[in-house]
């Protein structure tokens, strides 16, 4: 009966073994794999997120200032052709 358990807690290290070594090759593949993306991916013409955000905003920041001068040339162009007042000289 002991020798029973002795050969069953062998076996079950064995497996505990196995499945740590597993779990190891898994990790270093999964590694493997982030490196090997990261080298691709920066290969690449990408922009960080911080680059875009304030690329973003930038161009919202013109796309405002494009819409301020653009009333104000509608007022300019409204205020140039209203009739002037008779007996005015100018």
């Amino acid at each position: 009966m002991q020798a029973d358990n002795k050969l069953f807690d062998d076996f079950v290290k064995i497996v505990n073994g196995a499945a740590g070594t597993l779990a190891g090759v898994g990790r270093e593949a999964e590694a493997g794999a982030r490196s090997k993306a990261k080298e691709w991916i920066g290969g690449l013409d990408f922009v960080s997120r911080e680059e875009f955000d304030a690329v973003k905003a930038m161009a919202a920041a013109a796309r405002d200032d494009a819409d301020a001068l653009r009333l104000r040339v509608e007022a300019l162009e409204a205020a140039s052709a209203a009739p002037k007042p008779t007996g005015v000289e100018g």
